[in-house]
């Protein structure tokens, strides 16, 4: 049996990993902006146009030549006769000039003339019109604004021709608006990653059947399918292949054709029957990178690359799986896609109880948040969920996973924690 567990940081794993892996893709495609989400841009969007293209009022009031409101208030207040009011979705047909005012709501186009909106709160109707047909006439303003008070100016938002989505960058829902609000409804992303998973052991078999004693239904293949499919992958299942070295040499030989990315799943903890190894070792040069990680779950994972492309063999537990799923499996699909640097998505909260770890192993556990019990205090706090890397709903029933660092030996209940949320 070939030397096993030689442990690596999980961080320094995951760089030696990743300094193996070519550039990223450039295969591209154009899409609907509305299919867009969480998809990663292929190319840099300028704006066609500045947002706005014209004056707007950002309330409900009067729009006004700012100078004639200066030394406005209630017990002096200024005097300014109306002309008319703005139209919703077209330009308004007359000038403010002088001493004038015209009624505008929220969105409308700033007249030719008018600098600045007066919001309707701080004015009143002071004159009617018998000729109007009793409409207002004179409006008392009783507050004076500044030159471009409630207003936002052309190219506020977004310049003519500035960079308004980097390449690499993700798409989200505020993106997905501001591209349909400069009129650009098509985009190119980069294509999804390819990502191949297969599940080993005469053990597993497919969810859809009844095991016998001493069976299990897959879990792998679903839950790190739905991890690569929300990372930007595209997860394509090789089913379940039994303990024979040929057999899964030619199933991984095949995905490897075929995929950005191989996944593997059990035949990576230290027994006679371990062939992930080997089976990496046989794809092409380099192989295995690594054989065990210094973490707690997912010891036994294996990190390695064949002909450019990434293998990994990660434990049959799911948790364990899926936990190393996020270490190891994300970031590579996030460098094949060429995403840009992004914060997880964390919270802090108070752990409930104490936490041990061994010295130099970092742990991740999962985590139920839960509102602050405790009076005065806000926030969340951590409860650890307790229980072995098999059970697959103690990661279910989780909100987030806890890190201790390989240079603690555990924490304290009451210590503020940062958690990932998954």
């Amino acid at each position: 049996m070939p030397e096993f567990l030689t442990l690596l940081p999980p961080d320094e794993a995951r760089a030696l990993l990743l300094s193996y892996l070519s550039q990223p893709i450039t295969d591209s495609e154009l899409i609907d902006v509305r299919a867009s989400l969480g998809r990663v841009l292929a190319e840099d969007i300028r704006a066609p146009h500045p947002l706005p293209e014209f004056q707007r009022s950002t309330v409900d009031g009067y729009a006004v030549r700012a100078r004639d409101t200066h030394g406005a208030s209630d017990s002096l207040p200024a005097y300014l006769n109306l002309i008319g009011e703005v139209p919703m979705g077209d330009a308004p047909s007359f000038e403010v000039g002088a001493g004038q005012c015209a009624l505008i709501h929220t969105g409308g186009m700033l007249p030719v003339g008018a600098d600045a909106v007066v919001m309707l709160e701080y004015t009143q109707t002071s004159r009617v019109s018998k000729d109007l047909g009793g409409l207002a006439s004179e409006i008392e303003i009783f507050r004076a604004v500044a030159d471009g008070e409630n207003v936002i100016r052309v190219g506020e938002d977004v310049a003519q021709g500035q960079l308004i989505q980097a390449k690499g960058s993700r798409m989200r829902p505020a993106e997905v608006g501001g591209l349909m609000a400069l009129g650009i409804v098509k985009v190119k992303v980069v294509r999804r990653i390819r990502v191949g998973l297969i599940s080993t052991g005469d053990e597993v078999i497919d969810p859809h059947q009844s095991p016998r004693p001493g069976q299990v239904r897959d879990v792998n293949s679903y839950t790190l399918g739905m991890l690569v499919e929300k990372s930007g992958g595209i997860a394509k299942l090789y089913g379940i292949v039994s303990d024979e070295f040929d057999v899964l040499k030619d199933t991984a030989a095949k995905a490897l054709s075929e995929c950005d990315v191989v996944i593997i799943t059990a035949g990576s903890s230290a027994s006679t029957r371990d062939m992930t190894a080997d089976v990496i070792r046989s794809l092409g040069a380099p192989g295995v990178l690594v054989h065990g990680i210094n973490t707690r779950p997912g010891k036994p994972t294996i990190l390695g690359v064949c002909g450019g492309k990434a293998v990994i063999g990660l434990p049959g537990n799911p948790v364990s799986a899926l936990v190393n799923g996020y270490l190891f499996v994300v970031p590579v699909i996030e460098k094949l896609l060429g995403a840009l640097p992004r914060p997880k998505a964390t919270v802090s909260a108070r752990l409930t109880v104490n936490l041990p770890s061994q010295a130099g192993r970092e742990d991740w556990w999962p985590v139920k948040l839960t509102a602050n019990r405790q009076p005065l205090i806000t926030g969340f706090e951590a409860e650890p969920i307790f229980g072995k890397s098999n059970l697959i709903f103690n990661l279910a029933s989780a909100d987030g996973l806890l890190r201790i660092p390989p240079d603690a030996t555990g924490l304290s209940a009451g210590e503020m924690v940062e958690v990932y949320l998954l």
